[in-house]
């Protein structure tokens, strides 16, 4: 492939819509969030548009302060947009739901319970089977290497090993999408790497719709179907960029051409983006 060629493949689509009959996984229709601070509004996001097929793994980016989490609690129903709308498939989001796995930056993990229990507690509200429930979180405890583990408490495990379990247990759950804050954001170069590759692998194995955030560009397109890129606040989307680099993918890939121009674009984006800001 040329370079002009690599160019146009990594060039932002007009279409974040879904094939003609196809309901998007997510739908998130001109929202707006605003809130009040020192005694006037603050727009955080303004009139946000943005499909997510199904099975796709969607990644936003964008500049310090943008909205990115914001939005990312808006889809989880932490928070109300002040208008507009955020529809699951067909069913509008008006709060937190068992259909949207939550992993958060911090390790939001229950000290008390061991990582089984951990991995389980969501199966065990639902009043799921014992056998069932053991299938399931057997599986995930597999998938995310942490079946030499099952027994140990959070204080036990490192970083990284910690963040296996929130996602393990946001899996074990089964939602409709999985939502994920800057994930790997407080791990070393070296564990994110190692996470980084833990996703992939069980990504590959779940399919699951992701809507996932990160500052870290390399992250965005070693991981994401589709980028989307936010202005500085107010957050707008400046920019929805198609990757286009095959799966299965893996770290080596950071060096090839397709890969080096989607992040060539996305810095591009962003430096201009902060110009903009600064004037």
């Amino acid at each position: 492939m040329s370079a002009a060629e690599i160019l146009r493949a990594a060039a932002p689509v007009e279409t974040s819509a879904p094939v003609a009959g196809e309901t998007p996984r997510l739908r998130i229709q001109d929202v707006r969030l605003e809130y009040a601070t020192r005694g006037k509004t603050v727009v955080a996001i303004d009139n946000i548009s943005i499909d997510v097929p199904d099975n796709q793994f969607a990644v936003i980016v964008g500049p310090s302060g943008c909205g990115k989490s914001s939005l990312l609690y808006l889809v989880a129903g932490l928070a109300q947009p002040t208008s507009g709308e955020i529809l699951l498939g067909d069913e509008e989001v008006d709060g937190p739901g068992p259909d949207r796995g939550m992993v958060f930056q911090s390790y939001t993990l229950f000290p008390w319970l061991t990582v089984r229990e951990n991995v389980e507690f969501g199966l065990k509200r639902r009043k799921m089977p014992a056998a069932e429930r053991e299938a399931i979180v057997n599986r995930y405890l597999n998938e995310t290497g942490l079946a030499a583990f099952h027994d140990a408490y959070p204080k036990q495990l490192s970083g990284g090993m910690m963040q296996r379990v929130a996602i393990a247990r946001a899996l074990a759950n089964d939602p409709k999408i999985l939502l994920m804050d800057e994930p790997f954001g407080a791990l070393d170069s070296q564990t994110r790497n190692t996470m980084q590759k833990l996703l992939l692998r069980v990504w590959e194995e779940n399919r699951k719709t992701v809507l996932f955030v990160t500052h870290d560009i390399d992250e965005a397109i070693l991981l994401g179907d589709r980028i989307y890129v936010m202005t500085a606040r107010p957050g707008r989307l400046k920019e929805e960029i198609i990757v286009p680099i095959a799966r299965p993918r893996t770290m080596d890939m950071v060096m090839d051409p397709e890969f080096i121009a989607v992040k060539r674009r996305i810095l591009e984006l962003l430096k201009n983006e902060i110009k903009d800001d600064e004037h």
